[in-house]
């Protein structure tokens, strides 16, 4: 069986900045054990799959270890296939998971408006702080994620989080993020125990990070940047229960993988 392939870099407009992910569109779903097969493969951060129902989309996504139930560079990825490659005209709407998720095109950006999380205080416990190696001024849990909130830019990008020990470390995944210095604000992603060491762009992380920080400063719309070494901008948008999320995408492979 052929397939159709896309390897698309989110969250940017040049070639091997971003995140990239890899992107299957199928006429049927394939059997899990496959699809997660397929996405150890690629051995991207994600591998999205999604089947065209009518007038919307159902997707799908997979880390090289496990399925997600949110994805925001697979699913701008996703999107820029479909509007560029096979050229769909209007909105998209996406069902997932996570619920409804729809991206729209505004000027030269793709949109992303997902559910925004709810996050609530939380004490983080010794074996997560020697893992991220450093203390933070605030901590958070949201669905899935634990927030660490740190005082500068220069904090984010000195840490060198001990992986093993995060892996074990009972979460998911660590976000941290401070003030910017060019940007609202700047995160990082560090999620090994789904087999990603260090996420270069994560959109679903901003579902969390954007009601934060849109309290914190006191406005809706912010600029983000994800301070990894590929690095990634991000236009954010707060509305209450929903977030936008927007930001460009490139292609950079096309082809097919035979299973």
């Amino acid at each position: 069986m052929k397939l159709n392939f896309y390897q698309v870099d989110a969250f940017t407009s040049k070639l091997f900045g971003g995140n990239p992910a890899a992107v299957c569109p199928l006429q049927d779903w394939l059997p899990d054990s496959l699809m997660q097969q397929i996405a150890m493969e690629n051995n991207l951060s994600e591998t999205a799959f999604f089947i065209r129902n009518n007038d919307r989309f159902s997707i799908r996504w997979f880390t090289p270890l496990a399925e997600v139930a949110l994805c925001g560079h697979a699913t701008l990825a996703s999107a820029h296939v479909i509007f560029h490659h096979l050229g769909y005209e209007g909105d998209l709407i996406f069902d997932s998971k996570s619920g409804k998720l729809k991206v729209s095109r505004k000027n030269n950006l793709l949109v992303l408006n997902f559910p925004a999380d709810d996050i609530r205080a939380y004490s983080p416990h010794a074996t997560l702080l020697q893992a991220i190696g450093a203390e933070p001024a605030e901590c958070y849990m949201g669905r899935t994620d634990v927030m660490l909130v740190f005082s500068s830019e220069d904090e984010i990008l000195a840490l060198k989080p001990d992986f093993k020990k995060l892996a074990g470390a009972g979460v998911r995944g660590a976000i941290v993020t401070a003030p910017g210095k060019t940007s609202d604000f700047v995160s990082r992603f560090f999620a090994p125990a789904v087999g990603v060491d260090e996420d270069p762009v994560t959109g679903s992380a901003h579902t969390t990070l954007i009601p934060y920080w849109a309290k914190r400063l006191g406005k809706n719309e912010l600029s983000a940047i994800q301070c990894s070494r590929r690095r990634g901008i991000l236009a954010c948008t707060y509305q209450d229960n929903r977030v936008e999320i927007g930001g460009q995408a490139i292609t950079y492979l096309t082809g097919e993988i035979e299973v």
